[in-house]
């Protein structure tokens, strides 16, 4: 006989399968199996049909196609005898999904077979419905599923209920066909056909709200009979299971009392009595047991309950954390998570057994103990359970120190009694796990530290101590290089001593030997290297005996390959040698930071200032005006290369920190002149020294530096040291274009512009039906570039707007300043008005108009307004 004829049995074909040394010959053989089957397909041969098409589905699962014996199934379907059908729905099921337009063609034979005498082929059919049936079939064949439902023979009731499954999610619109079948199939006594009726109840309470009322009001107490019968019943041999009887019914049981007890205060208390018997009466040394106790918490905490029995479940979740087996463990561990917010205080009692498990050697059990005891942690146990993680973080894994350092720097941050405390806990985890520190977390540690101002001493002092034996941990030596430049001078006199303390002798050369050591390690980046060369600039006014040995390690920065560190320091020697009288005011001790704002920024809940028709932008208190990137870049659409506002910023953080690009976001050119201004992307471009400082009151920045080069000459280092107490000073102007030269002239602050009346007539920029604004201009005749323009915003509707806020756009050519504006208040009727003038810098002057987006904002009646437009009728010669 031909080894490849139809005639082949199936196992002849995988033993030639499996004999291939190679893919190739494997290849080969299903090509040539194939070409078999597919002559006996042209044939129409009966005889050996289903032997074709089982030799087809084990094809199929090797990844060869075998579409074209998809008619086969058909066929086979069609026969009237039940082995040629179980090959043929069994072909259907396997080569054939819900997509396929073939399936069509099937619909008759299973609506034939679903009414068939023979129970065992309506098994047959219900099982293929279930597996593949499409929305149009399930519509086509509910009514016979349906009564199916009601069959003498329990295990088609089985299969019944489980194609009614696929059939509801199918077409959610015949939910309600279902619902009297299945309350009757929930008093079954055949368990296999109770566990699917439950299946199918909980489907459909969850696709129905009618639905779920229904099965509230007529089965709870069926089913809390039902599961009190289970776990009081005696032993029966064909249910046991390590000698529980019928877990799996107990869990489903357990599942749809959930789901019906869920916000029903009355089914809740209904199944209290029998959930209470089920958390005590199963045992928990099999794994059964444990699995009917796990669903059993889960239905706790999830109905509406009284007190008792939550911490009846809490106790046993308890009790898990103590198995050996660690995925019980773990879901215990998860199970709290949810359980904290129902009782927070019964878990707390497991606080200890918690803890144990953070020190677990299962890396995901760690990860979850350690999010737990983050949720765990409140004012009354913080300091001990922190004292318990920082010194569980001095022996962890590598791997498991980036999560445990987040997670003690968070509760640190949210929960710290004072600041003294604070700082001792984030000392502790920096010199312990300092380079698995995000930045903010140093960042923030640096703004509590200038708000201590009792503790300024205190801090260098014990930063200056734990530099000597954490250098290796780049975030101890950032902030220990910050501070001993900032409060150098209290290093030396043990100023601000604590009884705490014990008294140190340290020397200014001490004091620069650390951060030259610092500056020198191989291992420090780009930041911490700057940071240095700022902090020994500021160490060059305090220590002024020192200031020639501190201009040697400034120096030797100058031929460094990264232009950052070249260019600092050039501009640093110049200030120390050069220009003495300045350098006491430049490098001033840094103004005390609003820690409060700074939080509220970091998590998001503190707005961005932007400017407004109010004139009253957050500030942040050392100067610094917070731009509203979100709300302006919207303004923008994707038409308008970047937004305009006043004191705007733009850059990322570490840019800032390090002074690079500052030009491209902070500067501005008037006259010839670059006028740095700092703007508010954060708190510590201050604390870091590397931006220009407003006022305290938040007025801008004189300016100090007014260099006689072209307007794209970058921003130096040196510009962002310039302190909010340096009054502008006159001094000759740069002859040169070194860099040596770039502090050695120092200009007056750029003439205010003054307002020479209307030279155009003015326009109408924007009309709406309830709101007008009018643009008069003027022109500087010294600077035909800038235009000044006066808006007046008109309120033609019959109602007062408050809270009136105006905002603008403008493309990169045009540089706009918005000052405040007269009030936030707009009278009805346009009985009054609110004025607002806008100073606006074209580079493109006579090329290019001026034109901007603008957002107006307001309150009606207490509701949030908002009109937006574009404003593109200025004539080209402003």
């Amino acid at each position: 006989m031909n080894p490849f004829s139809s005639g082949t049995r199936l196992r002849d074909m995988i033993r030639a399968i499996r004999a291939c040394k190679t893919a190739a010959e494997e290849r080969a053989v299903v090509r040539k199996e194939c070409a078999s089957i597919r002559a006996a397909v042209s044939d129409n041969d009966n005889d050996y049909r289903h032997r074709n098409l089982a030799k087809l589905m084990f094809i199929h699962m090797l990844g060869y196609p075998t579409h074209f014996g998809q008619m086969e199934c058909l066929k086979l379907i069609a026969a009237p005898g039940f082995p040629e059908k179980r090959i043929g729905y069994l072909g259907l099921m396997l080569l054939l999904d819900e997509r396929q337009e073939v399936l069509m063609l099937v619909t008759n034979s299973l609506k034939q077979d679903l009414n068939h005498t023979n129970q065992y082929i309506v098994g047959l059919a219900l099982c293929a419905l279930g597996n593949i049936c499409s929305a149009e079939m399930a519509r086509d064949l509910a009514p016979e599923v349906e009564r199916l439902l009601q069959f003498r023979d329990p295990n088609v009731r089985k299969k019944a209920a489980l194609c009614s499954i696929r059939i509801v999610k199918k077409v959610p619109d015949l939910v309600e066909n279902f619902v009297n079948p299945v309350a009757s199939l929930l008093k079954e006594k055949h368990h296999g056909v109770l566990l699917t009726a439950m299946q199918l109840c909980a489907d459909l309470c969850i696709l129905s709200e009618e639905a779920l009322e229904y099965f509230k009001k007529r089965c709870t107490e069926g089913l809390v009979k039902v599961l009190k019968d289970a776990v009081n019943s005696p032993y029966a041999p064909e249910y046991d299971i390590s000698g529980i009887a019928d877990p799996f019914l107990q869990i489903r049981l357990l599942r749809l009392l959930r789901i019906l007890g869920h916000g029903d205060a009355d089914a809740s208390d209904c199944m209290n009595d029998v959930l209470a018997q089920v958390a005590t009466k199963t045992e928990s040394n099999k794994n059964a047991g444990n699995a009917i106790l796990y669903e059993c918490v889960e239905t706790i905490l999830s109905i509406e309950d009284s007190g008792g029995l939550r911490v009846l479940a809490i106790n046993i979740l308890g009790r898990f954390l103590s198995n050996r087996d660690n995925n019980i463990r773990y879901v215990a561990l998860n199970m709290l998570m949810k359980a904290i917010s129902v009782d927070g205080q019964a878990v707390q009692r497991h606080r200890a057994t918690i803890l144990e498990c953070v020190k677990d050697s299962d890396a995901s059990i760690r990860k979850r103990a350690l999010e737990l005891v983050y949720l765990l942690v409140n004012e009354s146990n913080v300091k001990p359970l922190t004292k318990e993680l920082i010194d569980y973080l001095e022996v962890s894994d590598q791997d498991f120190k980036g999560d445990l350092t987040a997670r003690i720097c968070s509760i640190v941050e949210k929960l710290s009694p004072d600041k003294l405390w604070y700082i001792d806990q984030m000392l502790k985890v920096l010199c312990e796990a300092g380079n698995y520190v995000k930045d903010e977390v140093w960042h923030a540690l640096i703004v509590v530290i200038t708000n201590a101002s009792n503790l300024h001493g205190y801090t260098v002092r014990s930063l200056y101590r734990a530099i000597q034996t954490s250098v290796d941990q780049e975030a101890v030596v950032r902030v220990a290089v910050w501070c001993i430049g900032e409060y150098g001078d209290l290093l030396m006199n043990n100023t601000g001593m604590l009884d705490l303390e014990e008294p140190i002798t340290v020397t200014e050369s001490d004091a620069v030997d650390v951060i030259e050591l610092a500056i020198k390690r191989h291992t420090s980046d780009l930041t911490t290297r700057a940071m240095c060369l700022i902090a020994l600039l500021k160490l060059s006014s305090r220590f002024p005996s020192s200031s020639q040995r501190i201009k040697d390690i400034v120096t030797q920065s100058k031929g460094s390959l990264l232009l950052e560190l070249q260019q600092r320091s050039i501009e640093f020697d110049s200030i120390i040698e050069k220009h003495q009288n300045l350098r006491a005011a430049l490098v001033e001790r840094m103004p005390v930071l609003d820690e409060a704002t700074y939080s509220g920024r970091r998590s998001g809940s503190v707005p961005a200032a932007v400017s407004t028709s109010q004139g009253n932008a957050l500030h942040l208190p050392n100067g610094v005006a917070k731009m509203a990137d979100a709300p302006l870049l919207d303004l923008l659409d994707l038409s308008v290369d970047e937004p305009a506002a006043p004191n705007s910023s733009g850059g990322n953080f570490l840019q800032d920190l390090l002074g690079a690009d500052i030009s491209s976001s902070s500067s501005q050119s008037v006259s010839g002149k670059i006028q740095a201004q700092k703007s508010g992307t954060d708190v510590l471009l201050d604390l870091l020294s590397t931006g220009s400082a407003p006022a305290q009151n938040g007025s801008s920045t004189p300016d100090i530096f007014s260099i006689s080069q072209d307007n794209k000459t970058s921003i130096s280092a040196l510009d962002s040291l310039s302190s909010p107490m340096v009054p502008p000073v006159q001094a000759s102007p740069i002859t040169g274009g070194s860099p040596m030269d770039l502090l050695d002239g120092f200009g007056p602050n750029p003439p205010v512009p003054k307002d020479n009346g209307p030279a155009h007539p003015p326009i109408v920029a924007f009309e709406s039906s309830s709101l007008k604004i009018i643009f008069n201009f003027s022109k500087e005749p010294e600077s035909p570039q800038t235009t000044l323009i006066e808006a007046n915003f008109t309120n033609k509707s019959s109602e007062v707007y408050t809270d009136f806020i105006f905002q603008a756009a403008v493309p990169k050519f045009l540089q706009l300043h918005l000052e405040p504006a007269s009030g936030n208040t707009l009278p009805s009727s346009s009985s009054g008005s609110i004025t607002q003038k806008l100073r606006v810098t074209n580079n493109q002057h006579g090329k290019k108009s001026i034109m901007m987006r603008i957002r107006i904002s307001y309150k009606l009646n207490g509701k949030d307004m908002l009109e937006e437009g574009q404003i593109s009728n200025i004539p080209r010669d402003l």
